[in-house]
């Protein structure tokens, strides 16, 4: 309870956290509200956005998990740089305890703000968009709810995966390189190339990941369905956020 109490005011107390999360909100709403008036503006013409849980919510899987995966970085990298984790191991000589707590806290926080931006983005696109434009913007099909939980499992997902990577990385722009990169520029272009991108799309990480909480068609050549998704996904957080446990105690703090 020490620990977790010590996590919890560095979670509150630093002024990133803060201003990830508001960035986190921005996005969040910011993007609902612009697609809701985009599909609206141009319903029924040629290339009009179909707007769906998917599409409603894509500031937060987009950008807004981003930004909570450089903030769980920088909750350890920062520690690092300022010679702070020197202080917290001493206090705390189980270091894979000091590690876990926080990567618990920020996953936690994590999953609940997204829980909450979901529902808040799904009804503010709802009563932007109108009834025409919003005729498939619903929450009556599996898809559609798996489309609205998986983001918040996904947003915890990451967060351990960034800790992770901080803690293994220990610097904050080779850290943040990484999970920024990754995901957004490495994948895309494996994905890119023909043949070769369908048949690799499935083996990588933040791939499975999307095809675990969206519903929209793939052309990759996927060899299990969402469900197996996740469970890839989380076999790959758990080999990297284990690496980092193992690493922490047998590396010179």
């Amino acid at each position: 309870m020490g620990v977790l109490a010590a996590e919890r005011i560095k979670l509150t107390s630093t002024r990133s956290p803060w201003w990830c999360s508001a960035i986190v909100v921005v996005l969040a709403l910011g993007f609902a509200a612009l697609l809701a008036w985009v599909a609206r503006t141009t319903a029924g013409e040629e290339g009009a956005i179909d707007l769906t849980v998917s599409t409603a919510t894509a500031g937060i899987s987009g950008f807004g998990v981003m930004v909570l995966m450089i903030m769980a970085t920088l909750s350890v990298t920062s520690e690092y740089r300022f010679g702070i984790i020197r202080t917290t191991f001493q206090a705390t000589p189980h270091r894979d305890r000091v590690i876990l707590t926080k990567a618990g806290l920020i996953g936690g926080y994590g999953a609940v703000l997204t829980t909450v931006l979901v529902f808040l983005a799904y009804l503010l696109a709802k009563l932007l968009v109108g009834p025409a434009a919003g005729a498939n913007l619903t929450l009556s099909s599996g898809e559609d709810w798996r489309e609205a939980y998986g983001l918040p499992v996904y947003a915890f997902l990451c967060i351990l995966l960034a800790v992770g990577v901080g803690v293994l990385v220990r610097q904050s722009a080779a850290a943040i390189s990484l999970v920024v990169l990754w995901p957004l520029l490495i994948e895309g272009l494996l994905g890119a190339f023909g043949s070769f991108g369908r048949n690799v799309t499935p083996f990588l990480p933040f791939a499975n990941a999307n095809h675990f909480f969206s519903a929209g068609p793939s052309t990759a050549n996927w060899h299990w369905g969402p469900w197996g998704s996740l469970l890839y996904f989380a076999a790959f957080v758990a080999i990297v956020f284990g690496a980092a446990l193992i690493t922490v105690n047998q590396r010179d703090a």
